[in-house]
C-alpha cells in the first residue's frame, strides 16, 4: 500500500513541476516571439523580383528538450491503447518555437531582417539506448539577409 501511495505522490509531483516548467517556458516563448516579430521567416528559396538583398549568412537555432516522467508515463499508457500522443505534442511545439526563436535571435544579432529557405530537422534521443523517448533535438536553419524593396 505504501508503495502505491509513494508512486502516486511522485506522479502528482512530476505532473505539478512539469506543468509549472512548461507554462513558464511558454510565457518566455510568447514574450520573445513579440520581441523578434520584426524578423520575417519564409520557406521560399529566393526573394521576389524587385527585392534588394544586402549580404547573406547561414543562421541556425538548436534546442534539446527533455521529456518529464509524467509525460513519459502518459505516453506509455497511450502506447497500450493507441491514439494521439498529446503528451508529446506540447514538447515538440515548444521545441520548434524555441529553435525558431534562437535562429531569429542570431539573425537579428547579425543585422538581418529576413530569413529565407527556412528548414527544420528533428531528432529523438532515446533514453538508455532503448525505445523510450528521453529528449528531442530540433534544429532550425536558413539564410539570413537584410531585405529592402526597390520602388
Amino acid at each position: 500500500m505504501s508503495n502505491l501511495v509513494l508512486f502516486l505522490l511522485l506522479l502528482v509531483l512530476g505532473y505539478s513541476f512539469g506543468r509549472y516548467a512548461e507554462q513558464r517556458h511558454y510565457r518566455s516563448i510568447i514574450r520573445r516571439e513579440k520581441e523578434y516579430s520584426d524578423v520575417v521567416l519564409t520557406t521560399v528559396r529566393r526573394p521576389a523580383p524587385g527585392v534588394e538583398l544586402t549580404g547573406s549568412e547561414l543562421v541556425a537555432g538548436s534546442v534539446v528538450i527533455s521529456v518529464d516522467y509524467f509525460k513519459r508515463f502518459l505516453a506509455g499508457l497511450r502506447n497500450l491503447i493507441g491514439g494521439r500522443m498529446t503528451s508529446y505534442e506540447t514538447l515538440l511545439d515548444r521545441g520548434r518555437r524555441e529553435a525558431i526563436l534562437r535562429m531569429k535571435q542570431q539573425a537579428k544579432a547579425r543585422g538581418a531582417n529576413m530569413v529565407f529557405n527556412v528548414k527544420m530537422e528533428t531528432a529523438s534521443i532515446s533514453k538508455d539506448g532503448g525505445s523510450a523517448l528521453g529528449s528531442v533535438e530540433i534544429l532550425a536553419y536558413g539564410t539570413a539577409t537584410t531585405v529592402t524593396i526597390r520602388e
